[in-house]
């Protein structure tokens, strides 16, 4: 018996149209793929496009960022396995400084530790200092020569926290608190062409800081 709701066989597609369908939407993916995919998650823009849809500079911005947060993880890494006064493989010692007590610095209004270092093009760094849960750094930190990227963050055994990141940024201030003791500090990269001079300066609640 004829059921009226069963397609005629003329209706179904064949099979050269089953073809056809196939490969005109394979075709749309790798469209797709090389002008919108590959430049907004990946910076890559073979063709253009994604430069005009101004895709490509969110993919370089992802890009960035991913390679950041491997850097960090790594330093998260040698954190754990680090010991505040062990020396480098060079023989020298890292930066471990305990000076004036924390409350007398502040009152004088003078700043317990100053540290310069230079970031080549490419070149990321860390510092950390050691704090107890709740308690307060004030710093600040300027660059010459260039901006950086940072990363404001601590860890400790099994935690981790990010307070603050920028992109291009010449210089920060403020108060970092402790969410929990262990180390806490800056993650730096210079994304520029040329070296910048980079000083930070902190004064308050930690018992030693040192150059991951």
């Amino acid at each position: 018996m004829y059921n009226s709701d069963t397609p005629l066989q003329a209706e179904l597609p064949t099979s050269k149209q089953l073809v056809k369908s196939t490969i005109l939407a394979g075709i749309a993916a790798v469209v797709l793929l090389f002008t919108v995919v590959l430049p907004a998650e990946y910076g890559i823009d073979p063709t253009g496009i994604g430069s005009v849809l101004q895709l490509t500079e969110m993919g370089q911005v992802k890009q960035q960022l991913a390679d950041e947060a491997a850097a960090d993880a790594a330093g998260l890494l040698a954190t754990d396995t680090m010991t505040s006064e062990t020396p480098n493989i060079d023989g020298v010692t890292e930066q471990a400084m305990s000076a004036t007590p924390a409350d007398t610095a502040i009152a004088s209004g003078e700043w317990r530790d100053e540290t310069p270092f230079t970031l080549t093009p490419g070149e990321g760094i860390e510092i950390k200092m050691k704090m107890d849960s709740g308690a307060k750094t004030e710093y600040s930190w300027v660059v010459t020569g260039g901006e950086v990227n940072f990363d404001t963050h601590g860890d400790a055994l099994g935690k981790a926290i990010s307070y603050e990141k920028g992109r291009g940024v010449a210089a920060d201030e403020g108060v970092l608190e402790a969410a929990f003791t262990g180390n806490h500090g800056w993650f730096w990269r210079n994304r520029g062409d040329s070296d910048v001079e980079v000083i930070l300066r902190t004064r308050g609640d930690y018992s030693s800081i040192k150059t991951m």
